[in-house]
């Protein structure tokens, strides 16, 4: 099985990130990359990209690395977040890769950056589980 093609099948059925209009753009072996242009709905009452982007881009970035590191289906067992900054520009990016794949679990660690203009501005760091689906 070609696990890339099999993470890209996944990621093209997953209604909510079409939705959103999320697009992964990379993979290797343990890491994974996710943009979403940033659209006015995907905004907060201040202008700021809402929490929750943010949040799906980490997790389903997260449990993209840690799903080819693992080698399969995988489920993200929990994961935490740091906002930094406020995210404002025109493409939201969030890059993860696993630190840590043993037999059940991945450990990932994902870095969320907002881009204006071509320049990156870190705006969110998390790290989570990824474990294996069953299925």
């Amino acid at each position: 099985m070609d696990l890339q093609e099999f993470a890209r099948g996944v990621f093209d059925s997953q209604p909510f990130s079409q939705f959103i209009g999320a697009q992964l753009t990379e993979m290797g072996a343990t890491s994974a990359e996710i943009r979403i242009p940033i659209a006015d709905n995907l905004k907060q009452q201040h202008g700021f990209v809402h929490g929750g982007v943010i949040s799906y881009i980490a997790d389903n970035s997260i449990t993209f690395a840690g799903g080819l590191a693992l080698g399969g289906n995988a489920l993200t067992s929990e994961f935490k977040i740091n906002y930094l900054k406020p995210a404002v520009g025109d493409v939201l990016v969030g890059r993860s890769s696993a630190k840590s794949v043993g037999k059940r679990q991945a450990v990932c660690q994902c870095e969320i950056y907002v881009v204006t203009d071509g320049q990156e501005k870190l705006c969110a760091i998390a790290q989570g589980t990824v474990v294996p689906s069953g299925s």
